[in-house]
């Protein structure tokens, strides 16, 4: 078995989404093709909720870039999903124009400059949420997500285009912080497939008994799991890490940023690289919560980052 972190879907796993599976021949013959991700989380909730049925009440505009095509969901988001992903208090924004050169520029930029990162977006991501809070919502909005119960979306807001993690907030909104926030969803969905297709973790691990890894950079946030990690949510966070970090180091060495771009990257190249040191280590501390596995993984994680 390789030893990182998976870069393709395998033909015929649970995650192809073109295998003979009785529910993903229905929906393709049916010209249903953006529900299928949502058919495939009816099995992982296992709530008997016909999420994919809800799917169809939404519309989708495609974005294509470098042979890739994306779904950019519009519409109404069911309530039915929103709940199940935590997206209750968020609605689909508008398809503006100004979005949509945005949406068009980060991922070109991403195929241009990051070609293996584009892989990764191409081969994990199919839909695209772009969401606002709705009206009267009194809460920080998420810069973006993803979740590991509906692969294939991601989640993001306009603060994507500002704010790059996990505290530099840019005061021009840019391209390349909304393609650096793409990426940062598309590692993770190809990190929840990994889990999910493979024995990452010890026999009998639970994240809701794991120990607790302290995340001091989110200390006074005000919310206990944001300054206290279960073992997963730190392997997550190593990993994307990893991958952001090399993208900024890349970005720096460009020639051609404005000087917001560049102060910007260079402080959240500065503010993740102590943290993802700190976290590797927490996680190497830990490792009898992995299978061999796993501990394989962890050492693929230590060798990509000593060479940060």
């Amino acid at each position: 078995m390789k030893t990182a972190i998976a870069t393709r879907v395998p033909a015929g796993s649970f995650f192809d989404l073109d295998r003979k599976d009785p529910v993903l021949i229905r929906l393709r013959e049916e010209g249903a093709e953006l529900a299928l991700p949502f058919a495939l989380m009816e099995r992982l909730v296992r709530s008997g909720a016909p999420y994919a049925e809800h799917a169809r009440s939404l519309r989708s505009e495609p974005v294509t870039v470098a042979g890739a095509t994306f779904d950019w969901f519009d519409a109404e988001l069911p309530e039915e999903i929103a709940d199940e992903i935590n997206l209750a208090d968020y609605g689909i924004v508008e398809h503006t124009d100004e979005r949509r050169a945005a949406l068009t520029q980060a991922l070109d930029h991403l195929s241009l400059i990051h070609p293996e990162g584009f892989a990764r977006v191409r081969e994990f991501v199919r839909g695209l949420l772009w969401v606002g809070l709705k009206p009267g919502v009194r809460i920080s909005s998420l810069t973006s997500s993803s979740d590991p119960a509906l692969p294939y979306i991601i989640t993001f807001s306009d603060k994507a285009r500002r704010h790059i993690p996990p505290n530099t907030v840019s005061g021009q909104p840019s391209p390349l912080f909304l393609a650096e926030n793409l990426l940062h969803e598309g590692v993770h969905q190809s990190i929840s497939f990994h889990v999910l297709q493979y024995r990452v973790f010890a026999d009998g691990y639970s994240s809701k008994t794991s120990p607790k890894i302290e995340i001091k950079w989110r200390a006074g946030q005000g919310e206990g799991r944001n300054q206290y990690w279960e073992i997963d949510r730190a392997f997550h966070a190593t990993c994307v890490y990893n991958q952001l970090l090399r993208f900024r180091r890349t970005e720096l060495r460009r020639d051609d940023l404005t000087p917001t771009e560049r102060a910007n990257f260079r402080s959240a190249y500065e503010e993740g690289l102590p943290a993802v040191r700190y976290l590797m280590r927490e996680l190497e501390l830990l490792r009898e919560h992995f299978s061999p596995h796993g501990v394989e993984l962890l050492a693929d994680l230590r060798h990509q980052t000593d060479q940060l």
